[in-house]
């Protein structure tokens, strides 16, 4: 596995006009930054389009969010986590960010990679997924309050044998990552931190990596979800939907 860790990061703004300069913030100046440490290995932020959301089910201060970005880390994670942070200290030193108007983000998260798929038609290695073009993702976010309980085990044992396999039959799936909460962000120097912590395991992401309109094949993607219907009793989905790939200069407004 090319990654030992995963960052997550919902990103709400309270004030729509201010969508053109985040985008260019984050697109020509916080994401190039971070994408040049040599402990980053790869990074992309994905927007959650309003028409999108009669696709979208989920708590609120999830569903709520306008965007969501991610970033790989290359070992040895605890050294590229800190330059990474440096760089964000470094960055409100310019006044450069990372702290901007605007911006409310009710998740900032550390995750382990579990597996990746790669759907065969993509020809790729699963790790390839994260640099491949995608239009965009199909992204859940769940929750247990019993991350090693039994029923939870049964969920991920039918997510990896039944439900990953069929939702890589779909026309328009590359492939597809599943994480596992570690835990929050606690900047060393920034006012940046997570929700309440969280156990260990506690939060559960997949991504499905999309290469055909996410409007188009979300629909299929749910049906089959809903017919497998995998979820444990202690499981509770805060996020499901799709998010498009930002394309720079033309979709920032």
């Amino acid at each position: 596995m090319f990654s030992e860790l995963a960052f997550f990061s919902f990103i709400q703004l309270t004030d729509p006009s201010f969508h053109r300069a985040y985008n260019e913030w984050h697109q020509l100046d916080h994401l190039p930054e971070n994408l040049a440490l040599e402990g980053v290995a790869a990074g992309q932020r994905w927007r959650h389009l309003d028409e999108y959301r009669s696709l979208t089910t989920g708590e609120a201060e999830f569903t709520d969010a306008n965007y969501v970005a991610m970033y790989w880390f290359r070992p040895p994670v605890e050294q590229s986590v800190e330059a990474w942070d440096a760089l964000g200290e470094a960055s409100f030193q310019w006044g450069r960010g990372p702290l901007i108007p605007a911006v409310k983000r009710p998740l900032l998260g550390f995750f382990k990679p579990v597996k990746g798929y790669a759907a065969p038609r993509a020809l790729v290695n699963p790790d390839v997924l994260p640099f491949r073009a995608n239009q965009g993702v199909y992204l859940t976010l769940t929750s247990t309050d019993e991350p090693h309980g039994m029923d939870t085990h049964t969920a991920y044992t039918r997510e990896d044998r039944e439900l990953i396999p069929a939702l890589l039959d779909v026309d328009g799936v590359a492939g597809a990552w599943t994480f596992s909460f570690s835990h929050v962000q606690q900047h060393k120097t920034l006012p940046f931190a997570g929700p309440a912590e969280r156990k260990q395991g506690s939060l559960r992401v997949r991504l499905v990596y999309l290469e055909d309109y996410p409007a188009v094949v979300t629909p299929k993607l749910q049906e089959i979800e809903r017919e497998l219907d995998i979820l444990a009793p202690t499981q509770q989905v805060l996020f499901a939907g799709a998010i498009k790939t930002i394309i720079p200069w033309q979709d920032w407004d």
